[in-house]
């Protein structure tokens, strides 16, 4: 579903065939596990604004509950370095890390999807 919203640039998430890592993620893993990477069209402005609009998934400093959270690295895990540094190490401006619970699917994907929406 989310590599096909015009709101996302990229996915990164390695249960994806796109995703660089896939085949040794599939060989080496259970499962692919509920942690998604978002970077959103429109950079860190896009992110702010999908961070104030989401309704069921909750903005958090840290990940790890069983309900649905979303973080902004730049402000967390990746603070102390510059945007060009970021950027570098694949986490550029409006990138934010979702961490899916045990929520309804449909409802994680309508939230996101109302979120991401046009200004």
């Amino acid at each position: 579903w989310a590599e096909r919203q015009p709101a996302f640039t990229r996915v990164h998430y390695p249960g994806l065939a796109s995703h660089p890592d896939h085949s040794l993620a599939r060989s080496a893993l259970a499962g692919f596990g509920g942690m998604v990477g978002l970077e959103l069209k429109g950079g860190l402005r896009a992110a702010e604004r999908m961070l104030r609009r989401l309704k069921l998934v909750a903005h958090a400093p840290s990940l790890g509950g069983v309900e649905s959270l979303i973080s902004e690295p730049r402000l967390t895990s990746h603070r102390n370095l510059s945007s060009e540094q970021r950027t570098l190490a694949g986490i550029p401006d409006g990138f934010l890390r979702l961490s899916c619970g045990i929520e309804d699917a449909e409802d994680l994907i309508g939230d996101l999807e109302q979120a991401a929406g046009k200004e």
